[in-house]
Parts: C-alpha cells; sequence; structure tokens
C-alpha cells in the first residue's frame, strides 16, 4: 500500500483508475493535450503532501504509442526475500503531478503514457506540443531491475515511467501546462537496466530532492497508464545536492533544501536504512561537468 500523508485522494494506481471507471466515460478520463501543445493540466506548485486545486483544459487526445494489448498485472503479492544486492524500495506516494492518469481536475485526467512519443531515454525536451529543453546540471541515471524472489535476476521488458520537478521546483504538466519535459519511459534491457538522461531537479518547499518513477511488467501496460506493479521515490544525494543548489539557476533550491532532511522528510523519513540505500543512487561527477548515477530496485515477482 501506498503512502498517504496528506495526499489523501492518493490509494494507489489500480484503485484510481477504477474510480475513474466508474465516474467518467473511458474516453474523457484519458484526455491529455494535443499535438498543438495546449493545456492538459494546471495546479498549483506545493508539496505532496499538500493538496492543491487546479484547471484542467481537455482538447485532442494524443495517439497512443503502438504497442500490443494491455493486460492486468496485479502488484505482486508474493513475500519478498531480498539480499543486499537487489533490496526493495519502499512503495510511495505518486504525488500530485504524475501525469498517469490517476488524478483529475474537472473531469478530465492527463495521462502522458498514452501520448505518442513518451517512449525515450533523454527526458530533458518536452514532447506534446513544444520542443522547450529543461536547462539545469546533466545528471543521467540507470536503473537495474532485480527479481528478489529469484536469486536477483535480471527482469528485462519491464517499463520504467520517471519524472521529477525542473531546476525551479515545477512539475510539467501542472505548474508548466504548456511543457511535458522531465517525463519518460524506457524498457529494460536483457540486464534488466534503463538508462534515463535528464537535468538534476531543484528543491522546493516542503520536500527532500527527489524523483518518481513507476515500474510496469511490461511496456504494453505502461503506455496504456495501467498496472504498475511499484511505485516509489528516488531521494538524491546530500553531497550532490550541497553542490548543485550553490550554483547560478537554481534560485530559491539552496534555502529549500537547507529546512529539509531525509528524517523530516514526510515520504522519506518513515524507510529504513536499508530502503533509503536503494532508494539513493551513487553519483558521480561534480556539479560543473554533470552527475551520473546507479542503482538497483528490488522487485518481488
Amino acid at each position: 500500500m501506498h503512502k498517504n500523508f496528506d495526499d489523501q485522494h492518493d490509494h494507489g494506481l489500480g484503485h484510481d483508475l477504477q474510480a475513474l471507471k466508474r465516474l467518467f466515460p473511458r474516453r474523457r478520463a484519458l484526455g491529455l493535450i494535443g499535438a498543438a501543445g495546449t493545456t492538459a493540466l494546471v495546479a498549483a506548485c506545493g508539496g505532496e503532501g499538500s493538496s492543491s486545486s487546479s484547471t484542467t483544459t481537455a482538447t485532442a487526445t494524443p495517439t497512443p504509442t503502438p504497442s500490443a494489448t494491455a493486460t492486468a498485472t496485479p502488484t505482486p503479492t508474493p513475500t519478498a526475500t531480498s539480499s543486499a544486492a537487489c533490496n526493495t524500495a519502499a512503495s510511495e506516494t505518486n504525488g500530485p503531478y504524475p501525469a498517469d492518469g490517476t488524478n483529475s481536475s474537472n473531469g478530465v485526467t492527463s495521462n502522458a503514457l498514452v501520448a505518442s512519443g513518451v517512449l525515450r531515454s533523454d527526458i530533458r525536451s518536452s514532447f506534446i506540443g513544444s520542443s522547450t529543453v529543461a536547462a539545469g546540471v546533466p545528471l543521467t541515471l540507470t536503473l537495474t531491475l532485480a527479481n528478489v524472489n529469484s536469486a536477483c535476476a535480471a527482469l528485462a521488458g519491464y517499463a520504467v515511467y520517471m519524472w521529477h520537478c525542473d531546476r525551479d521546483g515545477k512539475y510539467s504538466l501542472y505548474d508548466l501546462p504548456t511543457e511535458s519535459y522531465l517525463r519518460g519511459v524506457q524498457v529494460t534491457d536483457s540486464k534488466g537496466q534503463v538508462t534515463f538522461t535528464t537535468i538534476f531537479p531543484g528543491c522546493y518547499a516542503g520536500r527532500y530532492p527527489h524523483i518518481h518513477f513507476e515500474v510496469f511488467s511490461s511496456q504494453a501496460n505502461a503506455t496504456s497508464g495501467r498496472y504498475a506493479v511499484l511505485i516509489s521515490q528516488l531521494a538524491l544525494p546530500a553531497e550532490a545536492c550541497a553542490a548543485v543548489y550553490a550554483t547560478s539557476g537554481y534560485g530559491t533550491s539552496q534555502g529549500n533544501y537547507a529546512s529539509t532532511t531525509i528524517a523530516r522528510d514526510n515520504v522519506f523519513g518513515d524507510n529504513t536504512s536499508a530502503q533509503m540505500a536503494v532508494m539513493t543512487p551513487t553519483l558521480t561527477g561534480s556539479a560543473a561537468a554533470g552527475y551520473t548515477g546507479s542503482t538497483t530496485i528490488g522487485i518481488a515477482t
């Protein structure tokens, strides 16, 4: 079960989809901005532990990425037998800005996962309407998915959706309704790996610096916006945060970062040290040259 904190509406992807099916017709629940780059969803910027009102305007539905028919893959039920090589990450809230079809405003749901172009490794540019490139310190992240119940065997063919705020702490499709940058999906290779090229996210008030991700058992399930087997978040290492936020361009991040810690964070604060070790990528590099990082995420299958 996902942590719920002050996000009272967040009961997980499956729950939200079932609720949307009851409340709205399917076509209406999958509305997103079209190729013209008009507004998909506008929401006030705020911490993930607080509710915020938003206004949504939907136009043409984007063309879904061609894929096989999605099939239901429920959240895994086996008891994980983690090893040091592939501990499981804590299940976390997807927050108020997922654009994964789970939250709505005025009866219309923003779902970037069904938009053509969401399958990509470099997520720095917008892919719906605009082609704006998000500015910031370069960051390349590799996630390895491993089966904790099968000697940490690589999970090939799984899909990972990653998203996060820009260097000003704003989210595309919400705070920036005409942008769709810093969002994308990759499918794991034979080693169970995906690599995203992005920027170091900013730190906004109320949260420790973080990156969201969702794991799906297949590309088809990911690009239909259904059946996530894990929803979690990555924490950025403290040393890198301090270095990046001391550079120009990150505005208020330095002050916001000085006011928070992982222990006080309303998402990471109650995790175990083993969980946080998995959820905190190991980074190399510098604020001047950019960072490269990686971590292994255990999945119970």
